[in-house]
């Protein structure tokens, strides 16, 4: 579905990207895991088109996605949730969500996602007329989930979802990753949280300093010794 090679991207003299590869299939979950510094966020920001590799290629179903504008990218069905979430705090839940339908002209598929997600998210239905700044951190992170759910997605991409939120939060957040999963949409997963990245994927990949240094399926990467000890907090 989505496929990566020699990605390279390079910041003045520094190159944040080292000739990546990787892909993400079908209904598939993939995580990229890695310390602060990594590339992890420059490649979903790349991938979205925030950013213009140097080099490489990125591929999504089959058609090329460098130099295409981001709400081009947007219609191929790639959304992009970025880290610290980015809702609209002085616009109410609904107006939120309506704003992830933006590319959308059917009124009844933006009606038809608008009861998907608030299924999905039944603390948004009971907030529905609430400020986005008024929320809890956890429901903020809903927010800004439901609001790339309503531009029906075929990839999800989502960066450090976890960040910043109580431990109740956080397992929520991993029942709704996987409920979306089930849905048939694929998930780029990127996540510090390492074990919780590992625990909802099917495979993963480790980068370091701009390089994807280790990769597999994410049930043998949990196993992994330097994948434990490294990011795992295992001795």
């Amino acid at each position: 579905m989505l496929e990566i090679k020699n990605l390279t991207v390079q910041y003045g003299n520094v190159i944040a990207l080292h000739k990546v590869d990787f892909n993400v299939g079908p209904n598939e979950v993939v995580a990229l895991i890695g310390n602060n510094g990594a590339g992890k966020t420059t490649t979903l920001r790349t991938i979205s088109g925030i950013l213009r590799p140097t080099i490489g290629s990125i591929m999504f179903n089959g058609k090329s996605l460098v130099g295409m504008p981001v709400h081009k990218i947007v219609s191929e069905g790639i959304i992009h949730v970025p880290e610290g979430r980015k809702i609209f705090t002085k616009l109410t839940v609904r107006e939120n969500l309506l704003m992830g339908a933006y590319s959308i002209t059917n009124r009844a598929q933006i009606t038809q996602s608008l009861k998907q997600v608030l299924e999905l998210f039944p603390v948004l239905k009971e907030r529905i007329s609430q400020l986005g700044g008024t929320l809890s951190g956890g429901q903020q992170q809903m927010l800004a989930v439901g609001r790339a759910m309503m531009a029906s997605p075929k990839m999800l991409m989502l960066d450090e979802p976890s960040m910043g939120l109580a431990p109740q939060a956080v397992d929520r957040i991993a029942d709704i990753i996987t409920g979306i999963s089930k849905l048939g949409i694929s998930i780029l997963l990127v996540e510090q949280n390492a074990m919780l990245a590992l625990e909802l994927s099917n495979r993963a990949y480790v980068m370091e300093t701009g390089y994807i240094t280790t990769m597999g399926k994410s049930s043998e990467l949990l196993v992994n010794d330097t994948v434990r000890k490294a990011y795992l907090g295992v001795s």
